[in-house]
């Protein structure tokens, strides 16, 4: 039976940039880092062009923003694999080693002189707006707007990641795990969702970047709708030739002679699709159905994450 593909990130947006020209010797930088590592880092790239779409950001600086974005962790070339690549937490040692990536990555672009105009994002994407980031524990305007951009997209990505997200169905639970842990601690326990706009003020990220990024996500929401609806177009039409099928077996059933029983046979046939039998079409029908079920539900859950989303206030 098909199916229907499903891209989490959809990166149309950045196509529309024509980057791969100015992209082509930035990227080649990644060839070496690991996979997980390198899917992060094109994942966050996509992320940070959209959302400058979103901020009305110049052509020129979404252009500069995603390049640094593509770079922000070409630091963990030189951080051991066996931290990188951890599925456990990092040990308070692991974690130190692990934050020097920032600094590493910045050398790496300071002694290029193709990756310098770069270098402040890679160096400064951990840094939060509240001083409690790193390496540097800069505050609010100190850190530079690329670098709050790619914070806002490194952080959701990683969250996606860590889930295992392949639908946008619950991703509003990780919207609102980004919202807690971009204000200040002594309000998570009491802050609610509609009072987050006040709240964020003295959080680690810059609230209109991840207002931009809640966009981003209703857009590629709706993309993954329009997908799932494409699909159940597909399966309407498989089970509505299914139904003909039916149709003409029940009146093969009461044909009073052969030659009627013979037309109705060879009009099943006709109707058949590769791999379907008669023996095997009820059986086929049966999944179609299921899958026009499951996909309908689908498509409910996504219509309420996106009500859900609509809701956070940023």
């Amino acid at each position: 039976m098909s199916g229907y593909e499903f891209d989490f990130y959809d990166k149309t947006s950045l196509k529309s940039y024509n980057l791969e020209a100015t992209m082509r010797y930035q990227l080649s930088m990644l060839e070496n880092l690991d996979n997980v590592t390198r899917t992060h880092s094109e994942n966050v790239a996509s992320l940070v062009c959209r959302i400058c779409e979103y901020l009305r950001c110049k052509t020129s600086f979404t252009s500069y923003c995603t390049i640094s974005a593509y770079l922000h962790d070409i630091g963990k070339l030189y951080i051991p694999k066996e931290i990188v690549n951890k599925p456990e937490k990092l040990t308070d040692s692991e974690y130190e080693i692990m934050k020097t990536h920032t600094l590493i990555g910045y050398k790496i672009c300071m002694d290029d002189l193709q990756l310098r105009p770069y270098a402040l994002g890679v160096k400064y994407h951990h840094e939060s707006l509240n001083g409690t980031g790193y390496p540097e524990s800069l505050k609010g305007s100190q850190i530079p707007y690329e670098a709050q951009i790619i914070k806002v997209a490194d952080e959701y990505d990683a969250i996606v990641a860590k889930r295992q997200y392949k639908t946008h169905i619950n991703i509003s639970e990780t919207l609102k795990k980004l919202l807690q842990e971009s204000i200040a601690e002594e309000h998570i326990k009491s802050v609610a969702l509609d009072s987050v706009a006040v709240s964020t003020k003295a959080g680690r990220m810059n609230r209109k970047v991840v207002k931009a990024l809640f966009k981003v996500v209703i857009d590629d929401t709706a993309y993954e709708i329009s997908c799932v609806s494409g699909y159940i177009d597909f399966l309407k039409e498989q089970i509505k030739r299914l139904n003909c099928i039916i149709d003409y077996n029940k009146k093969m059933d009461i044909a009073k002679n052969e030659k009627k029983k013979n037309y109705y046979k060879e009009g099943m046939r006709m109707l058949f699709n590769e791999g379907e039998t008669f023996e095997n079409y009820k059986q086929v029908y049966e999944e179609y159905e299921r899958a026009l079920e499951n996909r309908t539900e689908i498509i409910n859950k996504l219509y309420n994450e996106i009500k859900i989303i609509k809701k956070l206030r940023v």
